[in-house]
C-alpha cells in the first residue's frame, strides 16, 4: 500500500475547523492572517452553529441537543468534497479531533491539531481534565443543550486571563453546545487506527491548558505508530485552551505557516 504521506501534497486552501462552544467566528483573525499568506480560507459550522453568538445564545435550536461527532463529521467531508482542491486542515480542541479523523479519511492533504481531543482510547486523569470536560458530559444532563458560564469558560479556556478579560471574550464568541458531541467522540465516532498510514499532521499543545492538558497531547501525538508517516509536536509556553484567541496568537500561526510551508509543495 503506498504511504499517503508519502505522496506530494499541493494545496493553497485550507478549512478552519472550531471547537466546542465556538463557532466560525472564532477563526476570523486567523482566516484573515492566512489570506494575505496567499491561501484561499474556509471556515465551516458544524450543523446548528452558524450565527453571530450572542443570537444563538439567546435563542437555542432545538435540534443542536442531538448532534454527534459522527454527524459534524459528516457535514465537513461533505463541505470538503465541494472544494476544487483537497485541503489543509486546521482544527483546535474538538476540531483537532476531527482533522484526524478526516485526516483518517484521505480528505485533507495536511493536518494540524491545536489542543485537540482526544480519539477514542487516549485519556487523562489530570483533575483539570476532570474538572473541566464533567460539567458538559455529565450524564445526569440527559440531552439538555450545554451553555456554560463565564466562570467555567475562565477555568477550562482562559485560565490565565482576568475574569474581566473572560467576560470580553465569552461575550464575542462562545455559542451553547450539544452535549453528544463529546460524548460520542469517546466512542465509535471518534475512533482512529494508529497502525494506518496518513498524511503529515502536526500537534500544537499549550502548556496552561486546564481542559486539554498538553500531556494529553502528547499521548495522542506518541499513539499513532506508522514509522513512514510525518508526525510533529510543538508545545507553546504559557498558553491555555485559548491558544487561538490568546494574547501573540500570531506566534503560533506563524510556527503553523513555518510547518505547512515545509510539508506542502506549493
Amino acid at each position: 500500500m503506498t504511504n499517503p504521506s508519502r505522496l506530494p501534497t499541493e494545496s493553497k486552501t485550507i478549512v478552519f475547523i472550531h471547537g466546542l462552544f465556538q463557532n466560525p467566528e472564532s477563526w476570523n483573525e486567523w482566516k484573515k492572517y492566512f489570506e494575505t499568506k496567499g491561501y484561499t480560507c474556509y471556515t465551516p459550522a458544524y450543523p446548528y452553529h452558524d450565527g453571530n453568538p450572542a443570537d444563538l445564545r439567546k435563542t437555542i435550536n432545538p435540534k443542536l441537543a442531538e448532534l454527534t461527532f459522527g454527524q459534524v463529521i459528516d457535514s465537513l467531508a461533505s463541505f470538503i468534497d465541494k472544494l476544487p482542491e483537497k485541503p489543509i486542515l486546521i482544527g483546535h480542541s474538538m476540531g483537532g479531533l476531527a482533522v484526524q479523523k478526516l485526516i483518517s479519511m484521505n480528505k485533507g492533504v495536511l493536518g494540524v491539531c491545536i489542543d485537540a481531543a482526544p480519539p477514542k482510547g487516549i485519556f487523562s486523569l489530570k483533575w483539570s481534565f476532570l474538572k473541566a470536560n464533567l460539567p458538559t458530559v455529565n450524564p445526569l444532563k440527559g440531552n439538555s443543550v450545554c451553555l456554560p458560564t463565564v466562570k467555567w469558560f475562565h477555568y477550562a479556556f482562559c485560565n490565565t486571563m482576568t475574569m474581566e478579560q473572560t467576560e470580553i471574550e465569552f461575550n464575542k464568541f462562545v455559542v451553547p453546545e450539544s452535549r453528544n458531541i463529546p460524548r460520542s467522540s469517546t466512542k465509535a465516532d471518534g475512533y482512529i487506527d494508529f497502525k494506518k498510514p496518513h498524511n503529515p499532521l502536526l500537534f500544537i499543545a499549550g502548556e496552561k491548558d486546564h481542559i486539554i492538558p498538553s500531556s494529553l497531547n502528547k499521548k495522542n501525538f506518541n499513539a499513532y505508530k506508522d514509522i513512514n508517516s510525518k508526525k510533529d509536536f510543538k508545545e507553546f509556553a504559557g498558553r491555555t485552551h485559548y491558544i487561538c484567541g490568546q494574547q501573540n496568537w500570531q506566534e503560533v500561526a506563524d510556527y503553523i505557516l513555518g510547518w505547512v510551508k515545509i510539508n506542502n509543495n506549493c
